[in-house]
């Protein structure tokens, strides 16, 4: 790539010092305004060829880059200058914390059901209720600060909940746990809150 998208180029950039890898750095996350979007534009009409990475995760999955691909695709007349050849825009599979935790979860996931992050406040209810009446598997991603909280919400409406929990899938402190909502509330619970820092994904059956 001739430029890197970050969600935040302090964090892209520890990543490429890592690695070695020194390229320029713009930024683009959820609230990036079209202007930008109109900047990427006109370095793909120029030719250049560039990336798009999140902080964690995948791009355009509960992370930045769904928007920027609507933009992108929504432009039919988006061509490199001077030429006919088309803009394309190309997946690079990697880890998907989705993925990652169903192929461990020991259960039937050929259908399941994504809802990505809880909202913060509003609609928090809605949200666990409507978990809890879902006949599939259910994968939602957590925030370590509202774990907790939020399964007790789910315990509310759904107390024989079994759950599946991967926390920091794929790094350095990847964990898993099984077991009813009431047991990984009071077992998680007991843990200090550097333990149980990072992302949470979650499949609730």
């Amino acid at each position: 790539a001739d430029l890197i998208l970050c969600e935040d180029t302090r964090v892209t950039k520890k990543l490429l010092d890592r690695y070695e890898i020194q390229k320029p750095l713009l930024s683009y996350h959820h609230h990036s305004k079209l202007s930008r979007v109109e900047k990427i534009m006109e370095h793909l009409e120029n030719g250049k060829n560039l990336a798009l990475v999140s902080d964690a995760g995948t791009p355009g999955i509960s992370d930045p880059g769904n928007e920027l691909i609507a933009n992108l695709t929504l432009a039919p007349s988006l061509k490199r200058r001077g030429s006919e050849e088309a803009i394309e825009i190309i997946p690079i599979p990697g880890a998907s914390a989705i993925t990652c935790l169903a192929s461990v979860a020991g259960i039937n996931m050929s259908k399941f059901v994504f809802l990505g992050f809880p909202p913060h406040k509003k609609g928090r209810e809605t949200f666990f209720r409507g978990v809890a009446e879902v006949k599939y598997p259910v994968v939602y991603f957590e925030s370590p600060h509202r774990f907790l909280k939020n399964l007790e919400l789910l315990e509310k409406f759904r107390p024989d909940a079994k759950l599946v929990v991967g926390r920091e899938l794929t790094k350095m402190f990847e964990e898993i746990g099984r077991g009813r909502v009431g047991e990984i509330r009071e077992e998680w619970g007991k843990k200090g809150d550097k333990e149980n820092r990072g992302e949470f994904t979650i499949i609730c059956y």
